[in-house]
């Protein structure tokens, strides 16, 4: 899978699960509301919205979490105060980082990000420093079944239109265009698939192995310290996670 996926297995590894879940519920309703302000609060006409409740779905958000977000959305002028913001950096050896953030205070969370690439070896660039490395992607993750044929599996993700088709021993992963993804993700899903990760992404058009362990220990501070501030949304990175890495 993805260093995406690579990474949410660290996480599992670090046996934080039931701290970050509160954390992540609190990301997707701010994702959700901001969808609903931005297209309203029918997910057939929002695909920004219905994108977002997919992802929720994915993250076992409940369903009442997920109404709740967007009533209060619907008829909150708060949240019209959140803004999209993209920090761009350099992690320890050069790895390039993209921070999404959704915040109510630009100050703040530019202070927090800050913050956390000097803590931890890097240092946050100009916008466009690091974006150029990276390409907007779909991407579709499905574990792997018995019931899965992958070469007809594959077969058929092509014939829907998908760039990209790669698997592992733990599963499929399937790589679409922005403009493609829904269409993609909507036919799958009626044949019957469950997605593990459904979304728009930034994959990097290159990655960088790390082979010092005092770098290898800060970049992953820094990604934890990021995932773990209420503002970000999401943390990409060039960085080739090894498949062995074990976290204390």
């Amino acid at each position: 899978m993805s260093g995406h996926s690579k990474w949410s297995n660290i996480k599992h590894k670090k046996g934080k699960e039931d701290a970050r879940r509160g954390k992540v519920f609190t990301k997707l309703t701010r994702y959700i509301m901001v969808a609903v302000r931005e297209g309203g609060t029918d997910p057939e006409y929002n695909t920004a919205l219905k994108a977002a409740i997919e992802k929720a779905k994915a993250e076992n958000l409940p369903n009442d979490n997920i109404e709740r977000a967007i009533k209060k959305a619907a008829g909150d002028l708060d949240a019209n105060n959140f803004e999209e913001i993209v920090y761009e950096g350099y992690g320890p050896a050069g790895i390039a980082v993209l921070v999404s953030c959704l915040t109510d205070n630009r100050n703040r969370t530019a202070s927090d990000v800050r913050h956390a690439f000097d803590k931890f070896g890097g240092n946050l660039g100009q916008t466009g420093c690091v974006s150029f490395m990276f390409d907007r992607k779909g991407v579709l993750a499905i574990e792997k079944d018995d019931s899965i044929d992958e070469e007809e599996f594959m077969m058929e993700a092509i014939e829907l239109g998908a760039e990209d088709f790669t698997s592992d021993e733990n599963g499929y992963e399937i790589i679409t265009s922005p403009e493609d993804f829904n269409g993609i993700r909507d036919a799958l899903k009626e044949k019957g698939f469950n997605f593990v990760t459904a979304e728009i992404s930034q994959i990097p058009q290159n990655t960088i192995s790390l082979t010092e362990e005092k770098d290898i220990k800060n970049m992953v501070k820094l990604i934890d310290i990021l995932e773990d501030n209420d503002d970000v949304q999401e943390v990409y990175h060039n960085w080739d996670i090894p498949d062995d890495l074990e976290i204390e």
